[in-house]
């Protein structure tokens, strides 16, 4: 019977360079990471730097957009009243930047210029480029002014239009199919494009 060989154990020397070489990976692991969540910081740090440049960037554009519109605001406003003629609108007062507040029943809007005799008054959204967004909400404004004026006994009727420095075909074809005028600039003035069909009334 042969005698069964047992395997050596592993020397002492061998242990420990397995150990040692253990220790300097995780050594190097632990490194790494901490490296990585430097980089991690460095790169949460440059996300919120271009942050903060796209808000500050934003608000700037907002205002400049906002002072254009007031531009396009002051050039239109005056001559209004006279252009208006032209279709049959005798406006004897022009109104800018009117707020109608009634905290009693929840209204509140701000009306760019607001044209205005004893039967009729013409509610006029003026912006530098207008949207369709722009377009439903001057919508709910007419809609917010036919209540506002029923409840306070106001019996006139309300018409609307949107005028803008830059205005889209596909913006100004809403404009004029939900019943609004339209207005942007001709040359060194303006012109006022009539709706598809007559004038809607609220």
């Amino acid at each position: 019977m042969k005698a069964t060989q047992t395997a050596n154990p592993p020397s002492f020397e061998s242990v420990w360079a397995i150990l040692d070489r253990v220790s300097k990976d995780q050594k190097e692991f632990s490194k790494d990471q901490k490296e990585l969540r430097k980089d991690q910081k460095e790169l949460t740090k440059s996300q919120k730097e271009t942050d903060r440049i796209v808000k500050a960037n934003a608000y700037e554009i907002g205002k400049l957009s906002k002072r254009m519109g007031e531009v396009v605001e002051f050039m239109v406003a005056p001559n209004l009243c006279k252009k208006f003629m032209e279709f049959g609108f005798n406006f004897s007062q022009s109104n800018q930047n009117t707020v109608v507040s009634d905290r009693a029943n929840k209204i509140s809007f701000e009306i760019d210029v607001k044209l205005e005799n004893y039967s009729k008054a013409m509610l006029v959204e003026v912006k530098t480029k207008p949207t369709t967004k722009d377009v439903k909400d001057h919508v709910k404004r007419l809609e917010k002014m036919r209540k506002y004026a029923d409840l306070h006994g106001d019996k006139r009727t309300f018409l609307g239009a949107v005028a803008g420095a830059v205005m889209t075909d596909n913006v100004k074809e809403y404009v004029l199919k939900q019943g609004f005028f339209a207005i942007e600039p001709s040359g060194e003035t303006f012109k006022i494009i009539p709706p598809n069909n007559e004038p809607k009334e609220w």
